[in-house]
């Protein structure tokens, strides 16, 4: 009975924790919508950031919270739907909601100068070529089929929750590198971009035939499960692409980006302008 009822309680925390961690996020970025309307009601703040914003939440609490996430830990294809969730839509959502742009929007000048510093750092520099990227998202996942890694992170918690941030900042990352409309020390061109991406669906490919063919997979789950989880990773992998390189031609225009950013910086002070605008 102690045994029922500690596994209870830890079944409870793993729901309240990511609910009560994604509403706050989504009233944060509400609030700070709100005041970026407020501040400049002229310039306003995009209902279709908002929503972007929210479908991310949204995704994640789908991916998060029951009956997704139990299902993810009793059968690899519920693992799988959670990770396309989490490292893909999710993302791809959260990244279109341009949440850094919100924030130098509300931000007093002084504090939008500092955010402009970490952008031109050169740790973001590093992060964010397109070839960091890909490794990070997409590279990862032969570490973690191919290895005996993904066994190891479903035994361990931590190893678990560590395994979705590294799905979410890798997703984001890519996302944003590909065709986030945020602004980016020195975003490459658009061939670039579209070579990223290619490489990164060939990759996917890859991974999901190889894991269905059982070839060097390295995953402890019934053969109808790991086929299954590669086939929703080669399908679904491919629909998440396409919506992302529909987001990069609908991004990549030069004139609007020039816009883009130099209305997300204009409140942030003239400084903070002048940094951002030598991308």
């Amino acid at each position: 009975m102690h045994g029922h009822e500690h596994a209870t309680g830890d079944s409870a925390f793993a729901v309240a924790l990511p609910a009560l961690v994604l509403s706050a996020g989504a009233v944060g970025y509400l609030l700070l919508a709100r005041r970026a309307r407020r501040r400049n009601p002229a310039l306003g703040w995009s209902p279709w950031r908002t929503a972007w914003f929210l479908t991310g939440i949204l995704l994640l609490g789908v991916a998060l919270l029951p009956p997704v996430a139990p299902f993810a830990h009793e059968d690899f294809r519920g693992h799988m739907v959670q990770h396309m969730l989490i490292g893909m839509y999710a993302p791809l959502a959260l990244v279109l909601g341009a949440p850094v742009t919100l924030l130098l929007r509300v931000l007093p000048a002084v504090r939008g100068r500092q955010l402009t510093a970490v952008l031109h750092s050169p740790p973001a520099r590093f992060l964010t070529r397109p070839a960091v990227a890909l490794t990070l998202s997409t590279g990862s996942i032969a570490l973690l089929y191919f290895t005996p890694l993904y066994d190891a992170t479903m035994t361990r918690p931590a190893g678990h929750w560590l395994l979705h941030a590294h799905f979410l900042l890798a997703g984001c990352l890519f996302a944003h590198v590909i065709a986030g409309p945020d602004p980016s020390p020195a975003r490459p061109s658009a061939r670039v971009r579209l070579v990223c991406l290619g490489v990164a669906i060939a990759g996917h490919a890859v991974v999901s035939q190889l894991m269905y063919g059982g070839f060097w997979v390295h995953v402890h789950a019934p053969i109808v499960q790991v086929q299954g989880g590669a086939e929703i990773m080669y399908y679904g992998g491919d629909i998440a692409e396409l919506l992302l390189a529909a987001a990069l031609v609908t991004t990549w225009r030069p004139e609007r980006a020039r816009r883009t950013t130099a209305r997300a910086v204009a409140p942030a002070g003239r400084s903070a302008g002048a940094l951002l605008g030598r991308q």
